[in-house]
């Protein structure tokens, strides 16, 4: 039964003592525009570090249908389908502890939260029709744009230039810029890819195509489900529409969204009534996925009169003296939201700055604390080492697997980029949609004895006949396929005719695809195991459509994110990006390589909108820790001599973003102490005859 429908009349202390457990900041943010609840001022909630912003956007939810929203007309936009799942259970909870079971689950008709990418599907199926789109489009991952934007510049020629022309990925990611960030393409080249700079004209011309391409497959991009959605937000009727289906948009982590985005919430809410954002400029760290922290910076000024912005500064996460070490270092910014976050939870211990030689002491400093702490009683999940490029934990994992410590590296390969996934993906999105030609020259060349040539020809026949069954009859494949064909032909007529149902669909792909698996990849066994995991992740979907979507829109990470052997033990030590950190929290943070060409980057230090950015990266990395931050400083680096053929260094200094006059706010000094070092000094030894002992084992 819906709320709607539903009697919420409950006691005054009842229906408020669920509020009671926030802060004053917390609670004015839930209870913004009570009063007038389905026409309430825009409100951006500025939530800092480790300062109970799910929980406060999950109580404003709960207070909404508390106050008679119906959770259908609410539309909940956030960056994971695991943060809006999270979101609704805790509505659910909240909503179950005031009107008990059945009005709580009330909440489990929040049918419109997940992603602006998952949200975005959903509608472009819903008015397919509306706007010249198949119904059954597919939807491509990168790597499968980035083959089709190969395919199309293959065609135009761009692929046989005398000069080098950008390779597929680049393509693809100045195409997505271009778009994502609404910006003429002269200018995407100009800020960011310079070097591409004298093929704009070609570039023009392949976009154009690609777009052709697309159309023509009846597939989209990931851009595709956001620019569609825009488009539809500027056609007056459908924008209408579209708009009046809810009374209120809610965006969590606002920071990073783009321009695209940003269009789309201005879109459905011009005058802002009803939209609440949450974020943290503080933390705004993806602008190399075209996020910008303009919008959240220039959020008030979209609305007149401007929104309201309530601040929430109390940290539930770090103690005292991280909380100052990490203001103070964010309050060296240029432009940002003023806030102090504080903490009840003082400590005698500060973040450490630890001055070490170089890597090899680096890795050393930081496996002897792992222990040390593990020693007391600080598991090693609940330890973690940040870094800010991936290549920078290198000399660590080796100083690791030496000592015998099992990690996990995040950052690393994606569930949908391992071969043998995309593998059967393809077969499913090809059967989906045969207008497909990345999927349909994928899973053609699984067949032993068809290559490019021949899946071409296969491709161009199902095209112009229009019939997929009798095209698949009809082809005469090579000699060596002639074996494997029946099989491949009874497996796509079985899934053409929908005759085996979901998951059983999946079921069928991988018993045809286990033989090609085996004589593909050495390590076919290992690659069963993911996917099994693949078969038990379809369980959970109703259809193949909604499967194909979802995982494509939101991959689950997988055994090949695994860096280290976990399960030498049930504990682990936690190494990632700090992108990948953000979100996280840790008892125990190691900053890796904190100096002047690695936090900042050496890369992103070209302007000030860069080199900003890497100040609120180190930001996000010291507010990950809750009791103990070590920031490392090694003084030397080694780097291969090429042109000399030996090793040589260079030094390095702390980074900019810690100056002389933070250094109060940490502890910091030099690793190993001059004592230790000298007690460790090796004693003289006696010469061994290991020789005479070889040969004494053979007497």
């Amino acid at each position: 039964m819906l709320c709607t429908s539903m009697n919420y009349s409950a006691p005054v202390a009842a229906s408020t003592a669920y509020l009671s457990k926030l802060n004053a900041e917390q609670r004015r943010a839930v209870e913004h525009g009570d009063g007038a609840l389905n026409d309430a001022a825009p409100l951006l909630i500025i939530a800092g570090a480790g300062s109970g912003k799910t929980n406060t956007l999950a109580h404003r939810v709960a207070h909404l249908i508390v106050g008679g929203v119906d959770p259908r007309r609410i539309l909940l936009l956030t960056f994971s389908r695991r943060a809006a799942a999270e979101m609704q259970r805790r509505v659910e909870r909240i909503t179950a502890q005031i009107f008990g079971t059945q009005a709580g689950s009330a909440a489990g008709h929040l049918n419109w939260s997940g992603t602006f990418h998952a949200i975005g599907a959903r509608l472009l199926r819903e008015y397919a029709r509306d706007i010249g789109l198949d119904q059954a489009f597919n939807i491509h991952d990168r790597e499968d744009s980035a083959d089709l934007m190969n395919l199309v510049r293959h065609e135009l020629g761009f692929s046989q230039t005398r000069k080098r022309f950008p390779m597929k990925g680049t393509c693809l990611s100045i195409y997505s810029r271009a778009v994502n960030a609404e910006m003429p393409l002269a200018d995407v080249l100009g800020n960011f890819f310079p070097w591409c700079g004298e093929w704009e004209s070609e570039l023009r011309n392949l976009f154009s195509a690609y777009v052709e391409a697309k159309q023509k497959q009846n597939v989209l991009d990931y851009d595709d489900l956001l620019l569609y959605w825009a488009q539809m937000m500027s056609e007056g009727a459908i924008a209408e529409e579209l708009s009046a289906r809810f009374d209120h948009v809610m965006v969590d982590e606002y920071q990073d969204t783009n321009r695209l985005q940003a269009s789309i919430l201005l879109g459905l809410r011009p005058n802002g009534r009803g939209l609440t954002v949450v974020g943290d400029d503080a933390q705004s760290i993806y602008s190399f996925r075209a996020a910008t922290v303009r919008n959240i910076l220039d959020f008030p000024d979209h609305f007149t009169p401007k929104a309201d912005v309530i601040t929430l500064e109390r940290n539930y996460r770090s103690t005292q003296p991280i909380l100052a070490a990490a203001n103070a270092v964010i309050d060296l910014a240029s432009e940002r939201f003023t806030k102090n976050l504080w903490s009840d939870r003082p400590s005698a211990e500060r973040p450490r700055i630890v001055n070490v030689a170089d890597d090899v002491q680096q890795a050393q400093y930081i496996v002897e604390k792992i222990l040390e702490n593990r020693e007391a009683g600080i598991v090693l999940k609940s330890q973690a080492v940040l870094f800010r490029t991936s290549s920078h934990s290198a000399g660590l994992e080796i100083e690791l697997t030496r000592r015998n410590i099992p990690f996990v590296k995040f950052g690393g390969l994606k569930f949908l980029e391992a071969a043998h996934i995309k593998d059967v993906l393809s077969v499913l999105r090809w059967v989906n949609n045969m207008r497909d030609r990345v999927a349909g020259f994928r899973v053609a060349q699984m067949l032993p004895g068809i290559g490019p040539s021949a899946a071409g020809r296969l491709l161009d026949r199902i095209a112009e006949s229009g019939d997929a069954a009798g095209a698949l009859a009809s082809f005469k494949p090579p000699a060596a396929t002639l074996e494997h064909w029946p099989d491949f032909e009874d497996m796509i007529g079985l899934l053409r005719r929908n005759a085996l149902g979901w998951p059983g669909e999946l079921e069928c792909v991988c018993r045809w695809y286990e033989p090609h698996l085996e004589r593909m990849h050495e390590d076919a066994a290992t690659r069963q195991g993911d996917l099994a995991q693949l078969a038990q992740i379809a369980a959970t979907y109703p259809s193949r459509e909604r499967f194909l979507t979802e995982l494509t829109l939101d991959p689950p990470s997988a055994t090949s994110d695994q860096s280290g052997p976990p399960l030498l033990d049930e504990d682990y030590l936690i190494l990632s990006t700090i992108h990948s950190a953000k979100g996280q929290e840790w008892t125990a943070v190691y900053t890796l390589n904190t100096v002047d060409g690695c936090l900042p980057s050496d890369l992103s230090t070209g302007s000030t909108p860069e080199i900003e950015e890497e100040r609120r990266l180190l930001y996000v990395a010291m507010t990950r820790a809750k009791d103990q931050l070590h920031v490392m400083v090694p003084q030397r680096f080694f780097t291969h001599g090429q042109r000399s053929g030996g090793d040589r260094h260079v030094y390095a200094q702390r980074t900019r973003f810690i100056p002389n006059s933070l250094l109060t706010h940490f502890e910091h000094g030099a690793w190993p102490p001059p004592r230790a070092a000298q007690a460790g000094a090796s004693p003289a030894r006696r010469t061994v005859d290991v020789g005479a002992k070889m040969r004494g084992m053979w007497k």
